[in-house]
């Protein structure tokens, strides 16, 4: 029997250490009622049909507390969730909301929630990261986020934001992830976001932001860059040499790929597709030893494929339709293998049975051949004016053109050329 005792005693200690803990962490009153006029604001929402005046909330998943504080709050709705009643007031319920005043973590995911972000939910000064995806969240980013002075992750996707990104979110020094996906903002992006040294994720896709983006290199951490779905352009993007994910798709680049890319040894996915991006495509990126997959179709890369260019293994999604490439498809990456898709149509290449057009529409010394074949001139002699040494005329794709005729003059200085040769530079066509 004093055996038993024994053996009984280590049980007894931790139910009683359990039991000291669970007191330590009891939530003071004023959290309880918060939590649940919460609750009673968001029209009490499925996820939170359990919560009630006996709920331990500090022992349920999505709420964390640290001595009888909450510092974590997740709620998310359904998928769906319709934008809350009339009756629902966002001012109303941030002022609630800033009563949990020790948040770190705050995710309030597809509630319905509707209206201008009042500039109050800086009061939770201490948030670390900032979760406010698929809602109905409008006007324009609060400026005041500048002053989340130690916040790491903002999240808004999925909402109805407008404008552009606050300058003061570049005074933002802690920030690692920054996403503002599926929005309405426009305008250009802020220089400032190159001194977020510690951005590891900045996602900008499927707005309306226009211009140049700004130089990021400094952003030394970052590892994705999504910014496709808006309207940036011209130059790709400076960029570390850590970066893992870059997606430019459907923008208005027109520029070439740097060579700087053949050092981004760990990139594991590239799509600059549907945009204007001209010169020779950098046929490294096959080989680079993280890439699975490229995405560079429909655009104006030119270059001479070899049968002999390796690829990392890994690869297992390439797209080169709608180029001007020449020359036969890799061997690596013809592959009987189910895994690896790799499609090539709409280029100038002898491998494969897919559509390809002849070699001599892609070279760029061809233009009159390539694009105007000789047949066709006689049928489009009608539709060439000559007007003080301008040719104006109709492509075979509809397009127009003019071709001015410069006599080269001996008097001539170089002043006069000049205003021709910047208008040279600011022409764009695919094989110039």
């Amino acid at each position: 029997m004093a055996k038993t005792r024994t053996e009984a005693l280590p049980f007894l200690f931790i139910v009683l250490i359990s039991i000291s803990y669970t007191e330590q962490i009891q939530l003071h009153s004023s959290q309880t009622e918060t939590l649940l006029r919460i609750k009673s604001l968001l029209n009490s929402p499925p996820s939170l049909h359990n919560w009630n005046t006996t709920t331990d909330f500090c022992n349920i998943d999505t709420i964390v507390c640290y001595e009888q504080n909450i510092t974590q709050l997740h709620i998310v709705g359904d998928s769906n969730a319709p934008r809350l009643p009339q009756d629902f007031s966002i001012d109303s319920f941030v002022t609630t909301l800033v009563k949990l005043q020790n948040l770190k973590v705050l995710t309030l995911a597809s509630l319905g929630l509707w209206g201008p972000l009042p500039n109050k939910l800086t009061r939770l000064s201490s948030l670390e990261i900032l979760n406010l995806t698929s809602n109905f969240l409008q006007g324009n980013i609060p400026t005041v986020i500048s002053s989340f002075k130690h916040l790491q992750t903002l999240i808004l996707d999925c909402n109805n934001f407008t404008g552009g990104i606050p300058d003061g979110i570049g005074s933002l020094s802690d920030l690692a992830v920054l996403s503002v996906k599926n929005n309405s903002l426009y305008g250009s992006l802020p220089r400032l976001l190159g001194n977020l040294v510690n951005l590891r994720v900045l996602v900008l896709s499927n707005n309306n932001f226009s211009g140049e983006v700004p130089d990021l290199s400094s952003l030394t951490n970052l590892q994705v860059l999504d910014l496709e779905n808006n309207a940036l352009g011209s130059r790709f993007p400076v960029l570390g040499d850590k970066i893992e994910r870059i997606v430019l798709r459907n923008n208005r680049f027109t520029f070439g790929i740097p060579d700087k890319v053949r050092s981004y040894y760990q990139l594991k996915l590239f799509d600059v597709s549907s945009n204007r991006f001209v010169g020779p495509f950098q046929l490294s990126l096959l080989s680079l030893p993280s890439i699975a997959y490229i995405n560079i179709a429909e655009n104006r890369f030119t270059g001479l494929l070899s049968e002999n260019l390796q690829c990392n293994d890994e690869l297992y999604f390439v797209n080169f339709t709608a180029n001007l490439l020449t020359g036969k498809l890799p061997k690596c990456l013809i592959s009987e293998s189910k895994k690896r898709v790799v499609l090539y149509s709409d280029n100038c290449l002898s491998t494969g049975d897919e559509n390809q057009q002849p070699v001599s529409f892609c070279k760029n010394a061809a233009f009159a051949v390539g694009i105007l074949p000789h047949s066709h001139k006689q049928k489009r002699a009608s539709k060439v004016i000559l007007a003080l040494s301008m040719y104006r005329g109709q492509l075979r794709d509809g397009s127009s053109v003019a071709i001015r005729c410069l006599k080269l003059k001996r008097n001539r200085t170089t002043q006069y050329f000049m205003p021709h040769i910047e208008m040279i530079s600011k022409l764009r066509h695919q094989h110039l």
